[in-house]
């Protein structure tokens, strides 16, 4: 495969998935996302869920559809996005909070290590083969 294709196929894999996440936050899993909401935001949890799910919907739709020369930038923000929801994985774990089949401190401690793979592939599936 070429090198290019695969990196198409992965940005759009990764909008894919955050589309559907953010439908998700919306919908059918919207319960289950506010168990990762740290306590400290000054939100209710469900606006929270709510507007994170709009975000992602956006975000999802813009490495989709972003021109090749946005590419990185895209990239950058979507990585900077999983960094922000970070504290929501930490919270979910450090409080027990099951949510996601995440029903137990081993498995909401291995899902801590799922959020640098997530900023990876943006970084990696947008790069330009410039830089």
């Amino acid at each position: 495969m070429p090198k290019n294709l695969a990196k198409t196929l992965a940005r759009c894999l990764l909008g894919g998935g955050l589309v559907f996440a953010g439908i998700s936050h919306l919908t059918f899993a919207r319960k289950d996302f506010q168990a990762q909401v740290p306590d400290w935001v000054p939100l209710a949890k469900d606006d929270t869920v709510v507007y994170s799910g709009y975000a992602e919907i956006a975000l999802g739709s813009a490495l989709l559809l972003v021109p090749r020369k946005h590419e990185a930038l895209m990239g950058k923000v979507a990585a900077a996005f999983f960094v922000a929801v970070f504290p929501g994985n930490i919270s979910q774990y450090i409080h027990h909070r099951d949510a996601f089949g995440l029903d137990t401190d081993g498995k909401r401690f291995t899902r801590l290590f799922f959020q640098p793979a997530l900023v990876y592939w943006a970084l990696k599936s947008t790069k330009r083969e410039d830089d």
